[in-house]
């Protein structure tokens, strides 16, 4: 493995405005930025060449990305995804009388 980190593989996160898990399941492999993106002197806009930057590999297990990084030669990092804490609730313990805490 190389020293300088040139890819991240991660399990994303769920989308904090939707209740489904649709694309947390799969690891993304995503290259880092070569270049610093810089402002176009005309428009005002915000660019890149670095067309890596927009590539996202999706791989079903840790070990094909893992696999995929060190058959072409990049340096990686991995990212553990967070544990989640799931808290089976009633929508009717909500309005329990003997309810102690505040639901947000």
């Amino acid at each position: 493995m190389q020293s300088r980190i040139q890819a991240r593989i991660y399990k994303p996160a769920k989308n904090a405005m939707q209740s489904g898990w649709a694309n947390t399941r799969k690891w993304l492999l995503v290259y880092e930025a070569q270049r610093a993106k810089r402002i176009d002197d005309l428009m005002g806009y915000t660019s890149s060449d670095d067309t890596r930057r927009q590539v996202k590999l999706s791989f079903d297990t840790l070990e094909e990305a893992v696999a995929y990084a060190e058959k072409h030669g990049l340096g990686y990092e991995v990212q553990e995804p967070h544990a989640r804490k799931l808290r089976i609730k009633a929508y009717s313990d909500n309005f329990k009388f003997a309810r102690t805490t505040r639901s947000a």
